[in-house]
């Protein structure tokens, strides 16, 4: 039997020095599969032995070479380095190692070099993680076979081999994915852009021009989808090797994904046609018209529109983004920890008729707070803050125009469950409280996941 691609570049490595950096959710899976084919890896780590529960010790009955501690990076004498996708490619141990002739990848790299079948990412700052579940269950729903990873699910490479020709994978991108990307999905979708992870990226323009290997490497028959209502995301049309397909929820395009009477249409060479009724949509909110049309623009001609209609209707959306998660006593309680940016919240916000009791703050990314501040003043009736950017936010609150402390009160609480206490104190019969902290969760949580289940645990602990 012909090997695949997979087995080929496997039996490549071996004989090799292989390095793993990060011993993660997403890099575990490929130390277990490099081991598996016989290649020798040690596993790099900044965190000590006792801090893996158990880990450490099964890697290293498999045959990993462990190198863990605060030197973890030091004297990198390796072949091939795979990184962790939060690691930055430049630091100065990872360059010391290329110019001794190293080689630099990551998993998400190696698995578009030798995934076999059609691949379909998402990135954006905002609405990657809703919209790629939509393309991968409505692919499903249309009885496809579907692999999801990535930033979401989990990584693909182990998987590989079992894949065929006529499979689809879908995949969310992160920034820190994508810096060192040079292979392009199939179906590239870009949902929006906004400031975000400005703590890792030296700057906006490094983040954005990360964000552009999404599409830089398709190839001429290659589809990018872009948001025409975003200003940097309609800039890439330009840059693109292959198709462009617009969407949009302000204006009726030409050609593209928009919105028409209450309907989300397709407008293309061949003819145009209603598909979506925005009423048909369960998801609230605008940004979730925004997913949707984005989806449509991926997937058009390629699942039925009836689907489409089915899919949405039913579809309640994905764990911490604004998940309703108990009502009590009249009030509503809502998750949205994946709103680590304040775009995010805003979206959040904007999704409700009434004004809410938000609950906010959380790691310092760096990113200004300006935009946020008028939110909050339209759109929450009362404010409780925590961790290290509850100065940043009030400050930003405060300055903005028609603030008022008798209309929207502010409360600055550092521990994370008085603060939640201290909103469902606050709330009355009528009343939404939300959690859409405009920031990631590293101040006191291990991720924004942690800090979602640690707001549900309170909640459902309530009476």
């Amino acid at each position: 039997m012909k090997r695949s691609t997979i087995q080929e570049y496997l039996a490549g490595l071996k004989g090799k020095r292989v390095a793993v950096i990060g011993i993660g959710v997403s890099n575990t899976p490929l130390v277990k599969m490099l081991l598996r084919a016989g290649v020798k890896v040690t596993a790099c780590d900044k965190k000590p032995k006792e801090s893996f529960a158990g880990l450490a010790e099964e890697l290293e009955s498999l045959g990993a070479q462990l190198k863990l501690g605060p030197d973890y990076l030091k004297d990198l004498d390796f072949e091939v380095i795979f990184r962790t996708p939060g690691m930055r490619p430049d630091l100065p141990e990872l360059v010391e190692a290329l110019q001794r002739g190293a080689i630099l990848t990551s998993e998400m790299e190696v698995f578009f070099q030798v995934c076999p079948c059609k691949t379909i990412a998402v990135t954006g700052s905002d609405g990657k993680t809703t919209t790629t579940t939509i393309i991968a269950e409505l692919l499903k729903a249309a009885g496809q076979t579907v692999y999801v990873g990535g930033n979401i699910g989990k990584p693909l490479l182990p998987d590989v081999d079992g894949m065929e020709p006529g499979d689809v994978a879908v995949l969310e991108l992160s920034s820190f994915q994508l810096m060192t990307m040079r292979q392009s999905p199939n179906i590239a979708v870009v949902t929006n852009l906004a400031p975000n992870h400005l703590d890792v990226h030296k700057s906006m323009e490094e983040y954005v021009d990360a964000k552009r290997n999404i599409f830089l490497y398709q190839n001429p028959d290659g589809l990018l989808v872009l948001n025409q209502d975003n200003e940097i995301t309609r800039g890439f049309a330009p840059e693109a090797p292959g198709h462009v397909t617009l969407f949009s929820r302000r204006q009726e395009l030409e050609k593209g994904v928009f919105l028409k009477d209450g309907v989300i249409w397709v407008r293309n060479a061949m003819h145009e046609r209603p598909v979506l009724p925005v009423s048909d949509i369960l998801l609230p909110g605008d940004h979730n018209v925004e997913n949707y049309m984005a989806a449509i623009a991926a997937l058009d001609g390629l699942i039925p529109d009836q689907v489409i209609r089915e899919f949405a209707s039913k579809f309640a959306g994905v764990e911490h983004r604004i998940e309703l998660v108990r009502t009590l006593n009249g009030v509503k309680y809502y998750n949205d920890s994946i709103a680590s940016s304040p775009s995010r919240t805003i979206a959040g916000l904007r999704s409700f008729r009434q004004k809410v009791i938000l609950i906010a703050g959380g790691y310092d990314k760096h990113i200004p707070f300006d935009v946020l501040g008028p939110e909050i003043t339209e759109h929450v009736k009362e404010l409780f803050l925590t961790g290290d950017t509850a100065a940043k936010i009030r400050a930003a609150v405060e300055q903005a125009p028609g603030y008022s402390p008798a209309q929207l009160p502010i409360t600055v609480i550092d521990d994370f469950e008085e603060a939640v206490l201290a909103a469902h104190r606050a709330a009355k019969p009528g009343d939404v409280v939300i959690l859409s902290p405009a920031c990631a969760s590293f101040d006191k949580f291990k991720n924004f996941m942690e800090r979602g289940a640690a707001f549900k645990k309170i909640i459902y602990g309530l009476s």
